[in-house]
């Protein structure tokens, strides 16, 4: 057997590439952005108002004009007055000087510089008085390309996309986004004990289970994968297995990994010329874990079938091959502090399943749940993650800092 440490470092050494595509940008979001995209304009694009109030020339107050007939009124959206170039610029019929009521959003007309918000104006027929200041000059005025000029990167590649990466990608006008393409995955169970979740299993059957907690944990990423189940039986695995591995880039096994007689899928593995790296790694739960690759970019995660036990590889080493892959932004690891003391004889790496829980000093606990073993997947619902204990100890102390594996989002 192999050390986890092992065992996760010949996992993220077959990390793949699986390209690029395009998909609409509404559809991208948790995808990994494979480009960077520039702005086609300056952010903003105009020098946009960003207070409902006046708009000024600074030099106007500056002189000592403290009132200013309203001659006309700007909504966002509207194009700057051209007429009122004359009315600043040579003298008007009235005695006061003239200014534009505008609403925040609005493009500044180059015939004023500074706004004044209505909280700090009395309005009275027609005519704006300062009542509050100072006033400072191009106050309220978010200046044209301030926060990004056009041609320059607003979102990174590499970035996960999320709601603030779209928003962006709508003001920007793309409305196609390049994201690093998802691997075609392939989830067996094998197993003549297992049957579907709408049938009524007898006596001596379970329904199956562990093929859709994968499934659903797949889905965060955006992959859609196919399920299949397979009998014990050695031809039809070998059968089912070469024929898989011509359409898919991930095939994901639960079950039939161990010693029992009937756990043919090393065995159909190795016959399809699937290139076994290890088999079994010092943990538990997980003990069985399977790994292999086939062909330039193909690889194979074979998890020991008791559900604990596919639940914690799958969170330990395929989803951490899957960020490596699609090119996520590297994420410190997390680590809580043991709030029980824990004994554990066996010289192996033990992931005890926890409950967190976070103090007033903003610490992480975790209380463990160690249920009843890998099989018991009922104790998966009162449990957040799985504390790595490692094996060069057999005592572990409350108080002391350990790597989590968090699997509540």
């Amino acid at each position: 057997m192999i050390t986890v440490s092992e065992a996760e470092q010949i996992v993220l050494n077959h990390a793949k590439d699986f390209g690029v595509e395009y998909v609409p940008f509404l559809a991208a979001r948790g995808r990994v952005l494979a480009e960077n995209i520039a702005a086609d304009r300056d952010l903003p694009p105009y020098d946009r108002v960003t207070m409902d109030g006046i708009a000024i020339r600074f030099a106007d107050y500056e002189a000592g004009c403290r009132s200013f007939r309203i001659v006309a009124t700007q909504a966002a959206g509207d194009p700057p007055p051209t007429d009122l170039y004359s009315s600043f610029l040579i003298p008007h019929s009235s005695s006061l000087i003239p200014c534009l009521e505008v609403m925040t959003g609005a493009a500044r007309s180059p015939a004023t510089d500074t706004v004044i918000p209505y909280e700090n104006l009395h309005i009275v027929d027609g005519v704006a008085h300062i009542k509050t200041e100072p006033v400072l000059p191009k106050q309220n005025v978010h200046v044209q390309g301030s926060d990004r000029r056009q041609g320059a990167i607003v979102i990174p590649a590499g970035q996960i996309i999320g709601p603030t990466q779209i928003g962006m990608a709508a003001a920007v006008g793309k409305s196609q986004l390049p994201v690093k393409k998802l691997p075609r995955v392939v989830i067996l169970s094998s197993g003549d004990e297992l049957v579907d979740v709408t049938d009524t299993p007898l006596p001596y059957q379970i329904r199956r289970s562990n093929n859709y907690s994968t499934h659903t944990v797949l889905r965060h990423y955006g992959i859609e994968a196919l399920m299949l189940h397979l009998p014990d039986d050695l031809d039809t695995i070998r059968r089912e297995v070469a024929r898989l591995q011509s359409e898919f880039d991930v095939i994901v096994l639960s079950g039939g990994v161990s010693m029992g007689k009937f756990d043919y899928i090393p065995q159909a593995l190795e016959a399809t010329g699937v290139e076994m790296h290890f088999h079994k790694v010092r943990q538990r739960p997980g003990k069985p874990f399977w790994f292999g690759t086939f062909g330039e970019r193909g690889v194979v995660f074979a998890l020991p079938g008791n559900p604990v036990s596919t639940f914690m590889c799958l969170h330990r080493y395929l989803l951490p091959w899957l960020e490596t892959s699609l090119g996520f932004p590297p994420a410190p690891p997390a680590y809580a502090i043991l709030a029980k003391q824990v004994r554990f004889e066996p010289q192996m790496t033990y992931f005890i399943q926890v409950k967190l829980k976070q103090d007033e000093q903003a610490r992480t606990w975790a209380e463990p749940l160690e249920g009843r073993g890998s099989g018991d997947f009922a104790n998966l619902l009162d449990t957040d993650a799985f504390l790595e204990l490692p094996m060069e100890r057999t005592v572990f102390e409350v108080g002391e800092v350990f790597r989590v594996w968090p699997f509540k989002r």
